[in-house]
């Protein structure tokens, strides 16, 4: 059993984020002694799940509603795949658009330092995009295509 400061400790989080989380309901089998809370190693997975489905841009109430699935029978099953992919597929995009940005700055960094290495951009210029290194082309080319 862990108190609420080893918890927010263990997670990075302030004690009134696990606090709010219980009013919410997050934690309907959190055992209390002497008006202590005590967290259980359920609790402390479903603090991992709650961080991830945070992390992935759901809101509260929709977490709740996912942790009150995972209380119920097995018929809310799909439902909780449902949930579970759309936040998956909600999170590789937004990877994908990191990808784009970090290969935009890696184009940029090069692109600099050329520039700074010259005293001036002609040479960086010239080179956008077939005189590229292979590396940075393949950046360029990844941050230069549009989303579809």
């Amino acid at each position: 059993m862990y108190t609420i400061g080893q918890v927010a400790e263990m997670f990075g989080l302030p004690i009134s984020t696990l606090r709010y989380y219980d009013k919410q309901g997050l934690f309907p089998q959190l055992i209390r002694e002497s008006g202590i809370r005590k967290f259980s190693e359920n609790e402390i997975e479903a603090l991992r799940i709650i961080e991830c489905l945070k992390k992935s841009g759901l809101e509260i109430k929709d977490i709740k509603l996912f942790m009150d699935w995972c209380a119920e029978d097995p018929a809310t099953y799909s439902d909780r795949f449902q949930l579970i992919r759309n936040q998956k597929e909600r999170v590789e995009a937004e990877i994908k658009q990191l990808h784009k940005t970090l290969d935009m700055l890696k184009f940029k960094c090069w692109y600099y330092s050329k520039a700074m290495e010259d005293g001036n951009e002609d040479t960086a210029k010239a080179s956008v995009p077939d005189g590229l290194p292979e590396d940075i082309r393949v950046a360029y080319d990844n941050s230069h295509t549009q989303s579809s």
